[in-house]
């Protein structure tokens, strides 16, 4: 099914095969999940071009696909240009948004004389886009993921005390994920507190947990190669009366928007439903980043909800809901669900409690 989709692709864009260096697309369209290696598509052809750290796992993975390694003797242009020349390909779709431009130079130079050019046609995002409606399978392991990611805010809510470090709440919240099912992590863990908390995208630090601290957590993980994403703020100690205000425009700006958001609608107007609550209320200009994006086998996904965005969302895809309010030298508060588009509405593969917890 995924492969005929991709040749489906490949034939309204005029284009005889694909070279693709996507770890992500590779492992949607042939199940290998190794790295630093490509896959090759055409009408008759699927083969997984891998060198020897990868043959046996690439054989036993790829269902279906040929497996064809490099050695000292022939690299990867040669034997792309093996494959150019068994199926005649004069028109060649490429992963613009993946490949570097020296690395298609290289190729390019390596597959044909000067008189013989084939012509690379970027393909953009269109094969990451056959990705963005899921299938049953994939949103059960994209649900047991967000479920760890639950599992592990409730115990860092029992770690979290004056003293412990940013550095050390991420190793926890890591070391309790991995211990519990995860393979990995599926981004750098956020754990911002106090000042930092007005940063979107803090790194950890040694700078301790103080008393009166906003402190956002930002995790998730991977789960059979599916990741998770979600975020919580909490306080520690009590929370001021503007703490508790700022949390509650945000929490409202989640709320308005998981109310609403459902398939039909484009990643711009689902983006305008939080954002406006968070105008009206006065903070519009400490909202600087989208509303969210659609998670799977990477973290960062299309389509997403953003002021940019105007593809029209669909049953089956996946979106974070993070609105969030960030002010230097007060802190900052961000909330985030992971969701599934319906026709109706959404269904929330997040849990954890999001009420303003104090601790």
């Amino acid at each position: 099914m995924r492969i005929r989709e991709a040749r489906k692709l490949l034939k309204e864009k005029g284009l005889d095969a694909a070279f693709i260096a996507s770890s992500a697309n590779i492992c949607y369209l042939s199940g290998f999940v190794g790295r630093d290696s490509y896959f090759y598509l055409s009408a008759g052809k699927q083969v997984i071009l891998t060198d020897s750290r990868y043959t046996l796992q690439a054989e036993e993975e790829g269902k279906g696909c040929q497996v064809r390694t490099i050695c000292n003797e022939r690299g990867y242009g040669v034997l792309l240009k093996e494959l150019l020349e068994e199926d005649k390909v004069k028109q060649l779709g490429f992963e613009d948004g993946v490949m570097t431009w020296q690395m298609v130079k290289k190729l390019q130079d390596e597959t044909g004389k000067e008189e013989e050019k084939i012509s690379w046609t970027p393909l953009g995002d269109t094969l990451s886009l056959l990705r963005s409606v899921k299938e049953e399978e994939e949103l059960k392991r994209l649900a047991r993921a967000e479920q760890i990611g639950d599992e592990a805010f409730s115990y860092i809510l029992t770690q979290i005390k004056p003293g412990v470090t940013e550095l050390e709440m991420a190793a926890k919240l890591e070391y309790f994920m991995k211990s519990h099912g995860a393979e990995d992590k599926s981004f750098d863990t956020i754990v911002a507190s106090g000042y930092h908390s007005a940063m979107p995208h803090a790194v950890p630090t040694e700078k301790v947990l103080e008393k009166g601290d906003f402190i956002t957590l930002d995790f998730g993980c991977k789960y059979q190669g599916y990741c998770s994403d979600m975020t919580r703020t909490v306080v520690l100690g009590k929370a001021s009366e503007k703490q508790k205000e700022v949390y509650q425009i945000v929490l409202e700006a989640q709320k308005t928007a998981l109310g609403s958001l459902r398939a039909g609608m484009t990643g711009m107007e689902g983006d305008r439903l939080a954002r406006e609550v968070i105008e009206r209320a006065g903070y519009g200009e400490y909202f600087g980043h989208g509303l969210g994006h659609s998670v799977g086998l990477e973290i960062h996904e299309s389509p997403r909800l953003s002021l940019k965005d105007e593809t029209v969302l669909k049953a089956g895809m996946i979106e974070t809901v993070e609105p969030g309010i960030y002010i230097p030298d007060f802190g900052g508060v961000r909330i985030e669900d992971m969701v599934v588009i319906m026709e109706d509405g959404v269904r929330n593969l997040t849990s954890s409690p999001k009420e303003l917890i104090e601790l």
